[in-house]
């Protein structure tokens, strides 16, 4: 190598040392990260040792943050929303690049606003508030699991035990109330609700939280979730223990609150347990790892040295992997060339004598590009994957489920947000196909040491009783039927009775009665009254109708029901001449004629080889009207021999058999049955017509005759009671009275009971059954449908059915037709056209066989000469045998004659050829 290659490669290290010295001092040597939770709290205690760990463990890192050192200022937010507020403006003097914090979701909620004009993010382990994750808060991060997802676990755990009411029991400030709010919207997916938020005040004394829990108990809902503060919320237990509300029967729901509590508790206050007996508790999860034990006990070890009496909880977990993923962001900031720079906000200044030093406060240059650096982290830490996903929110969200018993909480399950609910760790799950329909749980041991489900809604005891809407009715006593205030009796009020008493818990009735007793209530008005709170149920003769299930909750039907049409009837006498009103007159004319017809065609058929047919004139037409008539009794003594004849004949007594068995039904139904005062038969006819019509006051029959059916309104006449009725429909259109009425089945056979001139006629037209309302979503609704089955199943239902209606003397057993009419041509048309048109085909061959034979028998004739021997039949022939009358007369011979004439000729002829042959050969 040449002395000026030495030159050249001792300059080009020279630069590339150059260099390197200049790009390490582009990185600074300390970054400021600032850290805002309540020193002395629950989650404050845990954290504020993981952050400091965490620095320190960073710092002692070298592929992290090389050459940089990590510098933590922490400061104290009091638990106060205006000192962390600012505490935080303090915090932001200090040119931190990033804030671990803060960790109440109200001060997040004000800080974040500063964040977003100062650029800097914040990362909170705490903040589970869900509406901070909206893009009001773009420099908002959250490092542990919102609590939309702790909310999405307690509506799978309330849907799991097929609860539908809960109780909130929260404290009411953003973070209480941001969770009750994702709580409701879970809980509407799975078709639940809230029935009641009972809201804490913050900082509020026993008396207060005391009063909540009071007015919660005097609620129908058993299942408590409760949403409150680590730091004052074991009260709530100890109150409720004194209210007698962690007795069996109740269910207590607790967020991830209580685990912080229960794991910082280093020696557990045996007192404090025994007032959360039965609990299920959620718990953020992190997955075992050797990472994560091996914090665990550096934490602990730490701990003792400070003598720090309390003790890690997830949320420490989630700090200390807060600041390691502050470290991964700035460590990617720093590596791709940029510069932590502060500028001053012009907008920010003191006014004239202000204090606030608000010229202090500087906006952090590169903080778009450090937010983007935060989302793009993904790495491993104690709790596992760390990484953001698209909504902002870190992946794999997952609890744990746990369940007080003794000193000590049990676990019981999962959920994760991957495959809902298992006994099953989440991690092992993540490696199969999700299976949220494979929810599973261990068995828990619910408050007052019950093993047993809670059904999760009771009527209170010390409740108001329960207000029962019941019609007073003008008439139809033996389903409603009201003898003063709370004396209501009738099947329906039965019935319900009966089901009351299959309930599991007592409900205390006051039966509230609606109507004079003159003039039926309107009953969609009395299921508003129980939509509007102003009754808690309707029981009676209530139809499940589309606009009734829009207003209230109804049970299980009790009774199958449906429109139908009752018409008066009257019992016809029969006369001398009832054999002949099964036929019309067309109809029996044009019968007649067939068998006329048969019969022509079957003598002419028959007449050439058949003696029975053949004879003088008058013996041939008796002949023919005698066997047609015969065939209808088939007692007919004439043979048919031709194939045409016993062709037409086959199909002929099939004519009969349909004809005769019409005859004889129809006959039977007009001498039996009643006979309509009206043309209604049924639904169509009485669309049809314009006649009016009878309906029920009060109830849906109306709505669905104008508006389904469009039946004008002026043809409906409202009526009240069975006389009403009876009276309507014997007066008939003509006199005022209806044509017709249309009610539910079962108040048409009650009425029918007492009124035996009448009957329904035509088909039930819809389908729906009587149930009883009661306000939506109301469990009583639910509870009192199993009720309902159970007394069906059990055959009480049928019993006291039969108890309230007996068979009446003038019900008709059968469901024959009503009004029976005349049968007409129509009916057979097909029929008879088959018939002629067999009978034509027959003729058509006949007569072309006819007109074959006829030439060829023209033909021979034509060649012969008469012989003296044949004088005589030569006398009988015909002059001309190709005339019309020559066709007759041949038709009219007999067929074994023609053949032997046609024989006889072909055997002369063949002679005659011979002898003429024989006298040319002598020639």
């Amino acid at each position: 190598m040449g002395a000026a290659q030495l030159v050249s490669l001792f300059l080009a290290l020279t630069a590339a040392a150059v260099r390197a010295v200049s790009a390490a001092g582009a990185r600074p040597s300390e970054v400021a990260v600032g850290a805002l939770f309540t020193y002395d709290s629950v989650i404050g205690r845990a954290a504020r040792l993981a952050v400091e760990i965490a620095v320190d463990d960073v710092n002692a890192d070298g592929t992290v943050l090389a050459g940089t050192k990590l510098s933590l200022k922490s400061h104290d937010t009091n638990c106060s929303a205006f000192i962390g507020t600012v505490e935080a403006l303090q915090l932001m003097e200090e040119n931190v690049v990033a804030v671990i914090g803060p960790q109440s979701s109200g001060i997040g909620h004000v800080i974040s606003h500063v964040a977003n004009e100062l650029h800097v993010p914040l990362l909170s382990f705490a903040a589970t508030d869900p509406a901070l994750s909206a893009l009001e808060y773009p420099y908002f991060l959250r490092t542990t699991i919102s609590d939309y997802f702790q909310m999405n676990a307690v509506a799978s755990i309330v849907d799991y035990y097929q609860w539908k009411r809960v109780t909130a029991i929260f404290v009411d400030d953003d973070y209480g109330r941001g969770g009750v709010s994702a709580l409701g919207d879970a809980l509407a997916a799975k078709r639940a609700t809230i029935s009641y938020k009972a809201a804490i005040p913050p900082n509020s004394n026993s008396n207060v939280i005391s009063d909540v829990l009071f007015r919660a108990n005097m609620m129908e809902s058993r299942v408590m979730v409760v949403h409150v503060n680590p730091d004052t919320g074991m009260r709530i237990f100890s109150i409720a223990n004194k209210l007698q509300m962690m007795a069996s029967g109740y269910v207590w729901i607790v967020t991830d609150w209580l685990a912080a509590v229960l794991d910082s508790s280093a020696s557990r206050d045996l007192k404090d347990m025994s007032h959360i007996q039965g609990l299920v508790i959620l718990r953020q999860h992190t997955p075992e790892s050797d990472a994560k034990n091996k914090f665990i006990s550096k934490w602990n070890t730490v701990a003792r040295n400070r003598s720090d009496i309390s003790g890690l909880n997830s949320y420490g977990l989630y700090a200390y992997d807060t600041v390691w993923t502050v470290a991964h962001a700035i460590d990617q900031f720093l590596n791709s060339g940029q510069q932590i720079n502060f500028s001053t906000d012009p907008r920010l200044h003191d006014s004239s004598g202000s204090t606030l030093r608000l010229s202090t406060l500087k906006v952090f240059d590169g903080g778009e590009q450090m937010l983007q650096q935060l989302l793009l982290t993904n790495f491993t830490g104690v709790t596992g994957p760390v990484q953001f996903g698209s909504d902002r929110n870190l992946v794999r969200p997952a609890y744990d489920i746990l369940n007080v018993g003794g000193s000590v909480s049990r676990l019981i399950g999962y959920w994760s947000n991957y495959s809902g609910l298992s006994i099953a760790a989440p991690e092992i799950l993540y490696h199969k196909p999700p299976n949220s329909s494979a929810q599973q749980l261990d068995n828990v041991v619910w408050p007052g040491d019950s093993t047993t489900i809670p059904k999760g809604w009771v009527f209170p005891n010390n409740g108001q009783p329960l207000r029962v809407g019941v019609p007073n009715k003008a008439s139809f006593k033996e389903l409603v039927s009201s003898g003063g205030p709370g004396n209501v009796t009738g099947y329906c009020i039965d019935v319900f009775n009966a089901a009351i008493k299959l309930l599991p818990y007592p409900v205390p009735l006051k039966f509230i009665t609606i109507g004079d007793g003159k003039k039926n209530p309107i009953y969609i008005g009395i299921v508003r009254m129980v939509a509007n709170n102003s009754l808690d149920a309707a029981v009676g003769d209530f139809a499940i109708v589309r606009n009734g299930t829009a207003l209230a909750e109804y049970t299980q039907p009790y009774v199958e029901a449906g429109l139908v049409i009752v018409a008066p009837v009257k019992q016809v006498t029969p006369s001398a001449w009832a054999f002949l009103k099964p036929f019309t007159l067309e109809m029996w004319c044009v019968t007649g004629a067939l068998f006329i017809l048969v019969g022509v065609v079957v003598w002419l058929l028959e007449h050439r080889i058949n003696e029975e047919f053949r004879g003088s004139p008058r013996r041939q037409v008796a002949t023919i009207f005698w066997f047609s008539f015969s065939t209808m009794f088939y007692s007919h003594r004439e043979n048919t021999v031709s194939a045409l004849g016993r062709f037409v004949l086959i199909i002929w007594l099939f004519v009969v058999l349909i004809i005769t068995s019409s005859y004889t039904a129809s006959l039977t139904s007009i001498l039996t049955v009643q006979q309509l005062d009206t043309g209604i038969t049924g639904l169509d006819s009485l669309i049809s017509s314009s006649l009016p019509i009878g309906y029920q006051n009060g109830k849906f029959t109306k709505r669905y005759l104008t508006l389904e059916l469009n039946i004008p309104e002026s043809r409906l006449v409202a009526l009240n009671t069975i006389q009403d009725y009876a009276d309507a429909l014997n007066r008939g259109p003509k006199n005022g009275g209806v044509a017709v009425i249309v009610d539910e089945k079962p108040y048409i056979d009650i009425f029918l009971a007492h009124y035996c001139n009448f009957r329904i006629v035509g088909q039930q037209f819809t389908r729906e059954g009587w149930g009883f309302s009661f306000q939506r979503d109301s469990p009583l609704a639910e509870d009192m449908s199993t009720a309902i089955l159970q007394l069906s199943e059990s055959g009480q239902l049928q019993r006291i059915h039969d108890e309230w209606f007996k068979r009446p003397s003038c019900a008709y057993d059968d469901d024959s037709q009503v009004g029976a009419t005349r049968l007409g041509i129509g009916s057979f048309s097909g029929l008879f056209l088959m018939c002629a048109l067999i009978c034509l085909f027959a003729l058509v061959v006949f007569f072309v066989r006819i007109c074959w034979q006829y030439n060829q028998y023209s033909n021979s004739d034509a060649e012969d000469e008469p012989g003296a021997a044949d004088a005589d039949v030569v006398q009988r022939r015909p002059s001309r045998l190709g005339s019309f009358k020559g066709l007759l007369q041949f038709v009219d011979k007999k067929e074994e004659e023609i053949r032997r004439k046609m024989k006889r000729r072909s055997s002369d002829k063949a002679a005659g050829s011979s002898d003429a042959l024989s006298v040319s050969s002598a020639y």
